[in-house]
């Protein structure tokens, strides 16, 4: 079991590296998943010491958290394990559809509650902003809930430098979790100064950029999902992306590493980051991502690596 780390002053201790569950259930991401293969990765990770789940009501929608508190309930280890979803979705209004109200959030990690088979949520994030409710409303009833045992800690996603700093106006907030990786570093600048100086931890999506910091593809690489329609995977950019990811390889050899594990370890090196959350679509990717934690990364491959991305 490796060392574990809190998120932000929660009093929530993970190991580093968790695991992202938009493949577990989530039917409305990802086509043709298997629910089986779904419930397997999550006891995958709770077998392997991975204690920190990241699961939302929009994947699926709603069927995650219930795939994901089914294996929780199973294992008997729900004591171990750090849970974290997430609501703010109208669906029935439309896609984009979000609402911070209070009596809704209220509402939404009541349901949560139900799915995960829990009478606790560890970690509960807005997961977008809405444009009417003013965020430390929103942040208020989530501390009402917390006051009340059903959650533990207060995240908050998506939201402008602006509407975290009003979300954490009574310092409530523990844990923001945004857009960050190797070739979109903007929260640097936009968020990590106000996260570290406010003990809020930092939890990056998307930390190898759907793939492509993995290591995985070649300039020939085709995509028929999401990732089609993204400015870096098409291309010169596509093309010119490659190759900065082809120079981490060189570091990932020395160490008997892949590629994506060195980039995952890189993001740990960060003051921000306490801990991320990679995805998986297999139990065997669920196990790899954890070799994250025996890649020790030199100051000068730490700046090389910087550089390389700057």
């Amino acid at each position: 079991m490796s060392k574990q780390v809190e998120l932000g002053n929660s009093g929530l201790f993970v190991n580093p590296v968790g695991l992202g569950t938009n493949a577990v259930g989530g039917h409305n991401l990802y086509p043709n998943l298997d629910e089986q293969t779904g419930k397997d990765l999550v006891l995958t990770a709770i077998d392997q010491g991975m204690n920190f789940l990241d699961t939302a009501f929009i994947y699926g929608p709603e069927r995650s958290e219930e795939l994901v508190g089914e294996v929780v309930k199973a294992s008997g280890r729900r004591q171990e394990v750090v849970i974290a979803t997430k609501g703010a979705h109208k669906p029935e209004v439309g896609r984009r559809a979000y609402d911070n109200s209070p009596s809704f959030l209220r509402s939404q990690v009541e349901a949560s509650l139900k799915r995960l088979q829990t009478d606790y949520i560890d970690l509960y994030y807005i997961h977008y902003p809405d444009e009417h409710t003013p965020k430390d409303e929103a942040v208020g009833a989530l501390k009402e809930l917390k006051d009340e045992g059903k959650i533990r800690a207060i995240g908050v996603s998506n939201f402008s430098p602006d509407q975290l700093k009003e979300a954490n106006k009574d310092g409530y907030v523990d844990v923001f979790q945004g857009e960050y990786n190797l070739l979109n570093r903007s929260a640097e600048q936009d968020f990590f100064l106000y996260a570290t100086e406010h003990g809020i931890s930092f939890v990056p999506y998307f930390p190898l950029a759907a793939g492509l910091l993995a290591g995985k593809y070649t300039p020939d690489t085709t995509f028929d999902d999401l990732r089609k329609d993204k400015p870096d995977f098409q291309g010169a950019a596509f093309r010119e992306n490659l190759k900065k990811v082809e120079r981490l390889r060189p570091i990932a050899e020395a160490k008997g590493a892949e590629v994506a594990h060195v980039v995952l370890a890189w993001y740990l090196t960060r003051n921000a980051i306490d801990a991320i959350i990679p995805g998986a679509k297999k139990p065997s990717q669920v196990a790899d991502n954890l070799k994250t934690l025996d890649v020790r990364l030199t100051e000068e491959e730490i700046n090389e690596i910087d550089r390389l991305f700057s």
